[in-house]
């Protein structure tokens, strides 16, 4: 296994991965070219928690995929959702306030509304793609994977919102590979889901850029880990209500 594809995996998910010799921390940026296939895979396990869980209630399901992506993820981007709901809760416009609160190791109030609202979307959504006969449960591969595209894209074209706050975070990549992964999801997207998730996916990822550009400026860590929640979330929604 590629020594990038190894850090990707232990990055971004709690599976286990064989130690590294000589790990350099820089290493991890340019092994952002590996993430959307680390989407993929994480998309496969709730396929299968999907396909475990149906035989019993959609409800059922919805909660064994919740509970896999809970679990594979171990919290990280969950983590982020929470600390920049705290931060634009609590800072009142304030830049340099909101980088103290995010940086901030405790969880606030609207940082456990944003987890409870995440994971409370994510279980109602899949359930109902569970229970529909229109939809293919195909989308559960795709989802992670747009979104981790979505993260290497943003960390691309947005501005750390300061020295240190998202420097780590502007991955090594060439931009061409968010162009190349994002091709190789949509013609997937195109023969395994539809046309319109196709679009639901890269409209979710332009629309968390466009937010964070308005709203903030810039990306931090958190701001790419609560991208990659709210935009799988949105593209949930989008397979039931399209």
């Amino acid at each position: 296994m590629p020594r990038g594809l190894i850090l990707a995996f232990g990055f971004l998910t709690r599976i286990p991965m064989p130690a590294l010799a000589d790990y350099k921390q820089e290493e991890l940026s340019s092994a952002a070219i590996w993430f959307p296939l680390v989407g993929l895979a994480i998309g496969l396990l709730l396929l299968l928690a999907a396909q475990l869980g149906i035989t019993a209630s959609p409800w059922m399901a919805g909660l064994l995929v919740v509970l896999f992506w809970l679990g594979i993820s171990g919290g990280l981007h969950l983590d982020g959702a929470a600390d920049l709901a705290d931060g634009l809760g609590a800072s009142h416009r304030d830049p340099e306030r909101l980088l103290a609160v995010m940086k901030d190791p405790h969880t606030g109030a609207f940082g456990v509304m944003a987890i409870v609202a995440i994971l409370l979307t994510k279980l109602v959504a899949v359930a109902w793609i569970v229970e529909s006969p229109d939809i293919d449960l195909w989308v559960l591969l795709l989802v992670p994977a747009w979104a981790r595209v979505g993260a290497i894209f943003w960390s691309q074209t947005l501005e750390p919102l300061a020295p240190g706050s998202g420097e780590a975070f502007v991955w090594q990549v060439d931009a061409k590979i968010y162009w190349i992964w994002g091709g190789a999801l949509l013609l997937l997207s195109l023969i395994f889901v539809s046309f319109m998730f196709a679009l639901a996916a890269i409209g979710a990822l332009l629309l968390w850029r466009a937010y964070l550009k308005w709203r903030l400026g810039g990306m931090s860590g958190d701001c790419l880990g609560a991208g990659i929640e709210y935009s799988e979330c949105l593209m949930l929604l989008a397979v039931g209500l399209l």
